[in-house]
């Protein structure tokens, strides 16, 4: 009976002493994303995160992250894929929350780099036309607002709508997504 009665104390002091334990400074998390690109044609045409973050204070937190995004062009009969590979670091400054950091407003600014490939570099077409767009490297800055929300003490659920502009491209500067994440806290 001592052994369940100091078990049972043990597991609620670690869960009341848990909840001291978010967004402490330096404290790193893994996140992952998956999204939607916003354009005229929502189907598929999608994002795949994988980011860290390290907590600074005040919840606010740096984000370094990968990114791979996949969406069609249609053309005739044909749909012409064009993936994009990123790299993104930024951070993320607290807006509004409760006390206990249960639920976040966070809004970031970032700097993108990465290369993006039309038609995996296949410049003709079946019927004789050539793709002008070309592989190119790019870079730009994004942005991005998130309300985030603690599931349990090391889990946070992440909505978040996102938008990026890339110069050195030869198709759309302006690209918005929506999207929903899963951060794991160390």
């Amino acid at each position: 009976m001592k052994k369940f009665i100091y078990t049972v104390m043990l597991v609620l002091m670690s869960i009341t002493m848990a909840k001291a334990q978010r967004m402490l400074p330096k404290q790193k998390g893994l996140e992952v994303n998956a999204g939607v690109l916003s354009n005229d044609k929502i189907g598929n045409d999608y994002y795949l995160n994988i980011g860290m973050t390290v907590n600074g204070k005040n919840g606010s937190y740096q984000l370094w992250s990968l990114e791979y995004s996949h969406q069609y062009h249609d053309y005739k009969e044909l749909r012409i894929p064009q993936e994009t590979f990123t790299a993104e670091g930024g951070y993320s400054f607290f807006l509004l929350g409760d006390a206990r950091k249960n639920i976040t407003l966070n809004a970031a600014i970032t700097g993108v780099v990465g290369y993006e490939s039309i038609n995996r570099g296949e410049i003709m077409l079946y019927d004789g036309a050539k793709i002008l767009s070309e592989d190119n490297f790019i870079y730009g800055a994004g942005g991005r607002l998130t309300i985030e929300t603690y599931l349990s003490d090391r889990f946070v659920l992440v909505l978040q709508g996102r938008a990026k502009v890339f110069w050195g491209t030869d198709l759309e500067q302006f690209r918005p997504s929506a999207g929903v994440g899963l951060r794991f806290n160390f």
